[in-house]
């Protein structure tokens, strides 16, 4: 009986993992209650953008991190529509090798798309 409970246990965990990897869905831990949903090809898409647009990343003293406001001297891009629908209402930054989508009216950053 153990044992079956134990492959039962596995058999969940791997079917878990393998459905989490279609979409991911960030929610936010600012207490904004932001939930951005990226499907995987709109983030080859966007990492394709940065590479062959050359974005150059922003130099900040403070590293822009989820959860923080990106700094008031920063400018923030518009996102192209061709990330997909539901990030158009996002403006981005990026820092790093990352790209940083933030909301416009708080400046906070809502989601890091690596």
């Amino acid at each position: 009986m153990k044992k079956l409970m134990l492959i039962s246990a596995a058999a969940l965990l791997v079917s878990t993992s393998a459905m989490a990897q279609t979409t991911v869905t960030t929610t936010t831990g600012a207490g904004h209650g932001a939930t951005v949903q990226i499907e995987p090809e709109y983030r080859t898409r966007i990492r394709s953008y940065v590479t062959e647009h050359k974005i150059r990343p922003v130099e900040t003293r403070e590293k822009i991190v989820v959860g923080s406001p990106v700094p008031r001297d920063v400018e923030l891009a518009t996102v192209p529509g061709d990330w997909g629908p539901s990030l158009t209402k996002y403006r981005y930054v990026y820092s790093g090798s990352h790209v940083m989508l933030v909301d416009p009216e708080t400046r906070m950053v809502v989601q890091e798309v690596d």
